[in-house]
């Protein structure tokens, strides 16, 4: 028995686990009441074969939804852990800003599962924030889930593959072309990890997945550097109409 589980009675008297959203009481640190996460929602099958987007009725496997007819995507999968709900907004909002770090491996058991390809060959790489963000708010919280998704798949942790050369505003707000130009020049592959990506599968995390213009300006350069396969992995994805 090691020094965390011997602990741990001790831990759970001083400080009793509670429901992070909600401060229901819980049988352990790290985990979620059920009714909680029973408000959870997480994307099922049928599903697009290229982004995981769901199907509302059972469709032939391998089917390729409209939007990625429409504009292939550069990535190689989708693995999102939720779709982005009250619930889970919540969770990002205490993750991100609430600076409860804690909640790195809860948010990373979400994700994990829909990775059931990486293995040891794989390299887990973070999306990037610039140097005055990072600054600002003392961590990357899309590191602190790679760290865990490595970790949990016994893969390979890189958590400067990537930099962001200038900070860019909430993409959010801003309609197609207006992203591209904010993210244009904006994410690059550190040159000198270009070596250990060139021919790598590569898991690239972040936490929300919403209009996917960060991610996939990750994945081109990610795909410049030679990468072979680049799948995005987050804990929430943003799909109104899948939820509704």
């Amino acid at each position: 028995m090691d020094l965390a589980s011997l602990l741990t009675p001790a831990v759970d008297l001083l400080f009793p686990p509670r429901c992070p959203l909600c401060g229901t009481a819980v049988a352990g640190h790290g985990g979620l009441c059920a009714a909680c996460w029973g408000e959870l929602v997480i994307p099922g099958e049928p599903s697009c074969a290229l982004c995981q987007r769901p199907f509302s009725e059972p469709i032939d496997a391998g089917a390729i939804c409209a939007p990625c007819l429409a504009a292939p995507p550069r990535h190689d999968g989708i693995a999102a852990g939720t779709l982005y709900t009250d619930a889970s907004r919540r969770l990002v909002l205490a993750f991100k800003h609430g600076r409860r770090i804690a909640l790195a491996p809860l948010l990373a058991r979400f994700i994990t599962p829909r990775l059931s390809a990486v293995d040891a060959t794989w390299l887990v790489v973070p999306v990037p924030l610039h140097r005055w963000r990072l600054w600002r708010r003392g961590f990357n919280q899309a590191a602190l889930l790679a760290r865990e998704v490595a970790h949990v798949r016994g893969a390979s942790l890189l958590v400067d593959g990537l930099i962001r050369r200038k900070p860019t505003p909430v993409l959010g707000r801003l309609g197609r072309k207006a992203r591209a130009r904010a993210l244009a020049g904006a994410i690059a592959v550190d040159p000198r990890r270009r070596e250990v990506l060139r021919g790598r599968s590569i898991v690239l995390v972040d936490d929300v997945l919403t209009s996917g213009a960060t991610t996939e300006a990750c994945v081109a350069a990610l795909k410049r550097a030679g990468a072979a396969v680049v799948i995005v992995a987050c804990f929430a994805r943003v799909l109104d109409e899948a939820v509704h």
